[in-house]
């Protein structure tokens, strides 16, 4: 005798889903080209215009802050964090994105909503072109569907409390 597994996975339906990109002004050239990619994935997948908030940032660092301000109002599905970290001759780029990925995961288990990493990390300006549009994809766009996915994934369970 088998039994059926029951599976839970995340449609990619975007219909209802209200999305919060807060996105680094530091080197907004490869960040636009994120922000880009990610409201066209998430226009693709039903996600209506007036449910994107973007808001933007000094850098990378700053993210965090706005994107935990942005869970504390309970209007958001799901958030995205876009920015781009381009290595230099010190350890700084290491210590940014160390920080933000640690800070993007305690506020996506401290609010229980989906906080999705969508910072590029290089070690140099040739990566920071592949990963925001070129040969290796977009990254604001696996972000946004990664978003939708989890969204709708966390719908299908419910808090509640163990009595």
């Amino acid at each position: 005798m088998t039994q059926e597994l029951k599976v839970l996975e995340g449609a990619m339906n975007g219909n209802g889903l209200r999305i919060g990109i807060v996105c680094a002004r530091f080197n907004s050239i490869f960040v636009e080209q994120l922000l880009a990619g990610a409201k066209d994935a998430l226009l693709r997948h039903g996600v209506a215009a007036k449910d994107i908030t973007v808001a933007w940032v000094p850098g990378s660092f700053e993210t965090p802050l706005v994107i935990q301000r942005m869970a504390a109002t309970g209007k958001f599905d799901a958030l995205i964090g876009l920015g781009v970290v381009i290595q230099g001759a010190t350890q700084h780029a290491q210590m940014i994105n160390a920080e933000v990925s640690k800070a993007f995961s305690q506020i996506s288990l401290a609010y229980n909503l989906p906080v999705v990493y969508g910072v590029v990390t290089t070690e140099n300006i040739e990566q920071a072109i592949e990963r925001s549009g070129s040969k290796a994809g977009n990254r604001g766009a696996a972000a946004a569907a990664t978003a939708i996915e989890m969204a709708n994934l966390l719908r299908q369970l419910p808090i509640q409390s163990r009595k």
